[in-house]
């Protein structure tokens, strides 16, 4: 207030019936009377008692918990200053910027950015205001996520980050995406979803263990339900397709066909015994199968590779017949018989009265797991998928089946069926020269060998037949036939 407006008037006062004269700007003015009245400086004069809660009702009001608003005045590499109105700028820590773990607080907020915050204290030990950017993000998210799971509707976001088990998206808070449920089928390498966005609906939602689980297969199988149907529709039992392994499992393996899986159970891998699928097929590998059964309802396709693949029994049934001579491996021996196998993966049994011309109580009394010897088909039953086998009459000879006469062909045998050797003239002149040396050396002649039947046995290894003429026995008949057999001379 200047002096002008407090000090006393030393003018002579105006004749009464003069009008209010006009003052120079800034200062006061004359009544009719001549009173002087002072310019009006402000609407209320408040006083020195009341003048801090004046003040303090012009700033922003806020309490732990509430959510403001404000300008960002200053970011620095911990901490970032928010202006929202108060006796003091904001603090937010870098840890409350954002629900990713570690971040450059320049790339989540810039200078006079208007951002949303969440009060966390008042004032802390040294009279800050605390605040939370990400904590407001949450509470608001929160509504927002609800919302969408009554509606059952879907939420997206960027991947930020790859967990033991999945994947954090960015949905306003972290969302958990099981690895189980990226795709329509289970995807080992999560590493290249970091920085996509991915649309998923919520399958899982509890605020009090601030848990929220997503499932971006749900959302893909709604979205392709109808290319889905018309796939299953196309596909026909019976019918072979090509596929890509995507995943071995302990039960079997699953096949992508192009827009399903379908499984291909372990029973339907190979004809052979399967211990486990990776033996057979591994992720990645280009197979064809065929198509068992489509389940519409349940949308599981039901595949086969074995199915592609000659039977091996009717292999085997369409190339031998009953009476033929095969070669065979015991495999197992049980109390009735013993198992022989005959061929990739088919095994025949011969029974107890079929080991042996003469009464035994087991079979280890004549045969032994792993031994090799020759068996008759007696009988073939391939609805039922058995082979019966004899060993006894294997001894009594046969004809030897296809895959055998290239080794054992039935100029081996004499016109009994006995087994007589392949005849070889180079062994045969061999033993002759041997002989001949033997005789010289020890000064004996063929003059001098005692005469047949004086005592001395037969050769082992060279005889003589009426039919066959001279041989060479190229294993002993025991092993071949399976049973003694007596020397032709």
């Amino acid at each position: 207030m200047s002096d002008l407006d407090t000090a006393p008037s030393t003018q002579p006062a105006p004749p009464a019936a003069t009008a209010v004269i006009d003052a120079p700007d800034g200062v006061g003015t004359f009544d009719a009377e001549g009173n002087y009245i002072p310019r009006q400086i402000t609407d209320q004069d408040i006083e020195d008692q009341f003048l801090d809660d004046a003040y303090t009702a012009t700033m922003v009001q806020v309490e732990d918990g509430q959510i403001v608003s404000g300008k960002v005045v200053k970011v620095d590499r911990d901490e970032v200053l928010l202006d929202i109105g108060y006796k003091s700028e904001g603090i937010i820590p870098t840890r409350e910027l954002s629900i990713r773990n570690v971040v450059d607080p320049g790339e989540i907020v810039t200078l006079g950015e208007e951002i949303e915050a969440l009060v966390l204290q008042k004032e802390d030990k040294d009279g800050h205001l605390i605040l939370s950017k990400k904590r407001a993000q949450y509470e608001r998210a929160w509504g927002n996520i609800e919302e969408v799971k009554e509606k059952e509707g879907t939420v997206s976001g960027p991947v930020i980050e790859v967990v033991k088990g999945g994947l954090i998206v960015d949905i306003g808070l972290r969302g958990f995406l099981p690895a189980s449920l990226v795709e329509l089928r289970r995807v080992r390498d999560l590493q290249p979803y970091i920085g996509q966005t991915l649309e998923a609906k919520i399958i899982e939602l509890d605020k009090n263990r601030n848990n929220v689980v997503l499932s971006r297969r749900a959302w893909l199988e709604e979205t392709e339900k109808e290319q889905r149907e018309a796939f299953l529709d196309n596909l026909k039992p019976g019918e072979r397709r090509s596929g890509v392994v995507s995943s071995v499992v302990n039960f079997g393996a699953f096949v992508d066909l192009g827009g399903m899986d379908g499984l291909v159970h372990v029973s339907e891998l190979s004809w052979k015994h399967v211990d486990h699928p990776s033996a057979v097929v591994q992720v990645g590998d280009e197979i064809e199968v065929q198509v068992l059964e489509v389940d519409l309802d349940r949308e599981r396709i039901s595949l086969s590779l074995k199915a592609t693949q000659q039977d091996p029994w009717q292999e085997f049934a369409t190339s031998h017949q009953v009476g033929e001579l095969v070669y065979g491996r015991v495999t197992k021996l049980v109390p009735f018989g013993a198992f022989v196998q005959v061929g990739e993966s088919i095994e025949g049994l011969v029974h107890i009265s079929e080991i042996s011309s003469h009464h035994i109580d087991l079979p280890e009394q004549v045969v032994t797991p792993g031994e090799e010897l020759w068996v008759k088909i007696i009988d073939l039953d391939i609805n039922r998928r058995r082979i019966s086998l004899s060993i006894k009459q294997a001894a009594e000879g046969g004809v030897v089946a296809a895959e055998f006469q290239e080794h054992f062909g039935e100029h081996a045998y004499d016109a009994e069926g006995n087994y007589i050797g392949a005849v070889n003239e180079d062994v045969a002149a061999d033993q002759d020269e041997a002989w001949a040396q033997y005789y010289s050396e020890t000064g004996e002649g063929l003059e001098a060998a005692p005469a047949e039947g004086e005592g001395v046995e037969a050769s082992p290894v060279e005889y003589e037949t009426a039919e066959a003429g001279s041989g060479v026995l190229e294993g002993p008949v025991e092993e071949l036939v399976g049973e003694p057999v007596e020397d032709p001379v």
